[in-house]
């Protein structure tokens, strides 16, 4: 028996768009390709308004 939600659950699209940061798993933060903290880096924040990790759920934000 399969369960309901199968029925409809499609697999997550890959964005097309590329970020100019990376997840730092010793950090446990998000870098720029310098190693600056992309949360501190205004220019960046302005243009994508956050930066979200996908370490774990793709819940968490940079503070």
């Amino acid at each position: 028996m399969q369960p309901f939600a199968l029925n409809y659950a499609r697999p997550a699209r890959e964005s097309e768009a590329s970020t100019p940061y990376a997840y730092d798993s010793g950090l446990q933060l998000n870098v720029l390709l310098d190693g600056r903290m992309a949360a501190c880096d205004h220019t960046l924040l302005r243009e994508l308004g956050t930066t979200t990790s996908t370490a774990g759920s793709k819940t968490h934000f940079d503070d």
